[in-house]
């Protein structure tokens, strides 16, 4: 999954949230795949951060 890709797909649950779009039956599965997508970016810009500075020699 791209970056782009995980933050479209967090952007989209968060309009059906603030819409009033998601059930009850459905909010713990769209609150724990948000949950999801938010530690992976996260995780993805420390990672890339971390790359960048050690080709840019700030390790």
């Amino acid at each position: 999954m791209s970056y782009e890709a995980a933050m479209s797909e967090l952007q989209e649950i968060v309009a059906r949230l603030q819409d009033g779009r998601t059930g009850i039956d459905d909010l713990e599965k769209e609150l724990t795949r948000a949950s999801q997508l938010i530690q992976w970016c996260r995780e993805k810009l420390r990672d890339t951060e971390a790359a960048a500075d050690q080709l840019l020699g700030n390790s």
